[in-house]
């Protein structure tokens, strides 16, 4: 693991094999709130909604559901990862969808609306409004044993709420009192009682054990959760990790009782301490860490609830950027790029579009042996990795259908989609893959937490407007044809003057010289090509002289 910060950004990257397989990148003016602890003071409640508003000081009120504030363990919205929760707490999650929660398969990206969220509304009534009042209705529905809102909180009331959900330029985060702090092994839940296991760890034996670890642990108030990476680990491990998180909460309370609301409380850890909490393990050989101050605050962390993982801790102190001496920007700049080739001559397709990513193979180059099935499934089996290591460098979720080269052997077929299961289970993100259909296509679907790398790094090209393609010479040349006819036949002028991108005025003198002459010949005039490589490939301007 490489960590390289500055003041502007913090870059996280993950090497297996010497390959690049992670990045994360996180610009200090884009850090997201999720995870942050505030004390808010509510402004609205709302009744007829089962839902408040409250303010944590930021530029618009947060949005509370009445199944975020209180009740039973039950009721408890915690804002996790669906891997970190155990099978009866992912159950005792509310079952009726939020508007405000894409599902897994049909998230996208770059998109300030959110599915589920109206565009008209009524006049009066906010968006976070309407929204709520559709899923009040719904929850309403099936748990009729919740209190109301107004009987847990009222205007002026403080509390110390969670950002569950980042806001959004037309609406305010979304917040839950259950507070939920994640540790290396154990997400400690101080509000709610509750003893779980990571569904991720599906052996019975193994979670009856974890169960009775924590169930032997002293917990005055609230409950854990063993995160995935629990998995084996003993009594040790879950205790340091629970005083950890014990007293982080006793600091947050103690602050909480001598500030006045709205009043940021804890701020979630930044991009660095958050993989080497949720990341690093013994089975990496070294984590790298280019910056003191950085390096600093990892080995208090680890030393506090790992230190066994402390000497694999350097400090990068090289004269060379930590990154460039792994080539890592070489490949980012690879990993923005559509086509990808394999080793052998075979290459993969990657294209992003609003609903789903679609990854195409192709043998390419490679030609194989005398046997074309033989060199089918060869190719399969070389892009399955690579696709694999694609999606998780490029954290691509959502719907992915991969169209692998066809094979006829029902047998093959097998042997790619095992392969393709294999590479799938070192993805920390969570997914379901289907099987391959009798066209070679694959669908799969994965859980997005963040935006893609491509969405991070880069902007819509202003030349081609996010068409990912522009005008031909030849379609820029008979529109320009078009043009000139029309302006010709108008103006009294002796002479034409078409200004035009050097590669349309090459081709005007080559390829497309017989426009010239039609021009000429129609208009009676002289036409003249003046060449501006200031202008875009698509425009022109045509004008007398």
């Amino acid at each position: 693991m490489l960590v390289e910060s500055d003041p502007h950004e913090t870059r996280v990257a993950v090497l297996e094999d010497d390959r690049l397989t992670e990045l994360l990148v996180e610009r200090v003016r884009e850090r997201g709130l999720v995870g942050n602890v505030y004390k808010g003071r509510v402004t609205r409640v709302l009744p007829g909604m089962q839902a408040a508003f409250v303010n944590i000081g930021l530029e618009r009120d947060a949005f509370l559901y009445v199944s975020d504030v209180g009740g039973s363990e039950q009721d408890a919205g915690l804002p996790l990862d669906e891997d970190e929760l155990s099978d009866d707490q992912e159950a005792a999650k509310d079952p009726a969808p939020s508007s405000d929660s894409s599902s897994e398969g049909s998230d996208t990206e770059g998109s300030d609306t959110e599915s589920g969220d109206s565009e008209g509304g009524e006049a009066g009534v906010s968006e976070e409004a309407q929204e709520a009042s559709s899923l009040s209705h719904q929850r309403n529905a099936e748990r009729q044993e919740l209190p109301a809102i107004d009987e847990l909180l009222r205007p002026g009331q403080e509390l110390v709420v969670q950002v569950a959900k980042d806001p959004l330029p037309n609406k305010g985060a979304r917040i839950t009192a259950h507070v939920t702090l994640p540790g290396r092994y154990l997400v400690l839940l101080p509000t709610v009682r509750h003893i779980g296991i990571s569904r991720r760890i599906e052996e019975p034996q193994e979670r009856e054990r974890l169960h009775e670890v924590l169930s032997s642990m002293s917990l005055e108030t609230g409950g854990m959760i063993v995160r995935t990476v629990g998995e084996g680990k003993g009594h040790s491990e879950f205790e340091a990790d629970r005083v950890y998180l014990s007293r982080l909460w006793s600091g947050i309370t103690r602050r909480a009782e001598s500030v006045y609301a709205p009043t940021l409380l804890h701020q979630e850890s930044d991009a660095s301490l958050r993989m080497v909490r949720d990341v690093f393990s013994g089975d990496f050989d070294v984590l790298l860490v280019e910056g003191e101050d950085t390096y600093e605050r990892i080995v208090h962390f680890l030393d506090q609830v790992q230190p066994k993982l402390l000497p694999k801790v350097k400090l990068h102190s090289s004269g060379k950027p930590l990154f460039d001496r792994f080539r890592i920007h070489d490949e980012m700049d690879a990993a923005l790029k559509s086509r990808v080739w394999l080793k052998s001559g075979g290459y993969i397709v990657i294209h992003q579009t609003e609903a789903l990513v679609a990854i195409d193979v192709n043998t390419g180059r490679f030609t194989g042996g005398q046997d074309l099935e033989d060199t089918v499934v060869k190719t399969n089996l070389e892009a399955i990795r690579e696709v694999v290591r694609q999606i998780r460098l490029r954290d691509l979720g959502g719907i992915i259908v991969l169209d692998l080269i066809d094979m006829v052997e029902e047998v093959h077929r097998q042997e790619v989609f095992a392969a393709l299961e294999r590479e799938l289970q070192k993805d920390r993100a969570k997914n379901r893959v289907l099987s391959i259909s009798e066209f070679g296509l694959v669908e799969l679907t994965r859980k997005r937490t963040r935006p893609s790398l491509d969405r991070l790094l880069t902007q819509s090209c202003p030349y081609c407007r996010g068409r990912g393609r522009i005008r031909s010479i030849t379609t820029t040349c008979l529109a320009l044809r078009r043009e000139a006819l029309e302006h010709g036949a108008i103006s009294p002028g002796a002479q034409l003057l078409l200004r035009v991108h050097p590669e349309v005025a090459r081709a005007l003198h080559s390829e497309e010289e017989a426009i010239l002459r039609e021009l000429r010949e129609r208009l009676g005039k002289a036409v003249v090509v003046q060449s501006d490589p200031d202008l875009h490939h698509e425009r022109f301007d045509v004008s007398e002289l």
